[in-house]
């Protein structure tokens, strides 16, 4: 048989592949979450994210250390807050000799090139378990932003590189921005949660934080997944607003919004790889229903293909790992 083309060629062997290959994925490209308690000595595995742990900020500054010599460039750090120092204000959120605080001074002495990103919301922190502050059952947007602003401004003088802001109020990102200008960190970056939807793939994370919500959902301030024309609303508006990095989460279920957003921002692009996605392969592979590894690549380079020019995910060991990194 004739044929003026034939495609196969250029999948003839792994070097031809890999030379010809449209998406890659590198360790600088991943943001390694990680979670974060009071104490010393202590590692904890989460029970729903099998091989990934809650460490004291001893063993995080060591972990820091060791992603840091792996090609990991960035961590974004998630703090366990004791629960007698929850309440509706989320007071400890700005505390200048808080967990999260100390945590940024630390890995920045300890791995001083590290770009170390911040979590910005109320949850760890409040009484609820909601990511704002709570008044008569309802989550109110303007109070809550102002304590955003003071969480965010605590973060950058310890020393963070970026602060992201997960908690979908309106006007946080115009709100942090000026904040964080008007108190001299010019140089702060924003990494918005631009397009935040509630999904049911948060649940290992809330374990790993005991940070469910104590009533009702989040659905008032995070996106319904229906929608796509709102994440591209949200979007341009987190920029317009000042955002210098914008993210989409979750990411596997988003991989369409991923590319939405990327075809119509021209700022960088992040998607979160969460805890149900992680969690769904770490069991399936524990059955011997998929093969791991290749199920980890396949995924990541997946939501990079989507269009993320980053990509926060728990497997970040398992990826230098695998790539021998």
């Amino acid at each position: 048989m004739y044929l003026q083309r034939r495609n196969r060629i250029l999948r003839q062997s792994p070097a031809l592949r890999a030379m010809v290959a449209e998406t890659i994925v590198l360790p600088e490209h991943l943001i390694a979450p990680l979670f974060i308690d009071e104490g010393e000595g202590i590692i904890t595995e989460i029970a729903s994210m099998p091989g990934y742990y809650r460490r004291s900020l001893d063993g995080t500054v060591k972990e820091v250390k060791e992603l840091w010599q792996k090609g990991i460039k960035s961590v974004l750090l998630f703090i366990k807050c004791k629960d007698e120092w929850k309440d509706n204000t989320g007071r400890e959120a700005w505390n200048e000799n808080g967990l999260m605080q100390r945590s940024i001074k630390a890995i920045k002495d300890a791995v001083p090139g590290m770009l170390v990103m911040t979590d910005v919301a109320l949850d760890p922190y409040s009484s609820y378990g909601h990511d704002g502050i709570v008044e008569n059952g309802q989550i109110v947007n303007d109070p809550t932003v102002e304590a955003l602003v003071k969480m965010s401004i605590s973060h950058a003088k310890a020393g963070a590189d970026f602060v992201a802001p997960s908690d979908m109020m309106d006007g946080r990102i115009g709100a942090i921005r000026k904040g964080l200008e008007e108190n001299g960190f010019v140089n702060t970056g924003i990494m918005a949660y631009s397009a935040k939807y509630a999904s049911c793939f948060y649940g290992p994370f809330r374990d790993a934080l005991d940070s469910a919500p104590g009533f009702g959902d989040k659905k008032t301030y995070q996106m319904n997944y229906a929608n796509r024309i709102e994440a591209i609303n949200e979007t341009l508006k987190d920029i317009e607003e000042g955002a210098d990095i914008v993210m989409v989460k979750p990411a596997l279920s988003y991989l369409d919004i991923i590319r939405e957003v990327k075809n119509q921002v021209t700022v960088p692009v992040s998607a979160y790889n969460i805890s149900g996605e992680y969690a769904m392969i770490k069991a399936a592979a524990k059955m011997g229903w998929i093969d791991e590894d290749k199920a980890i690549l396949e995924t990541l380079t997946s939501i990079r293909r989507a269009g993320a020019d980053l990509v926060a995910t728990y497997f970040v060991h398992d990826f230098v790992r695998i790539i021998g990194a």
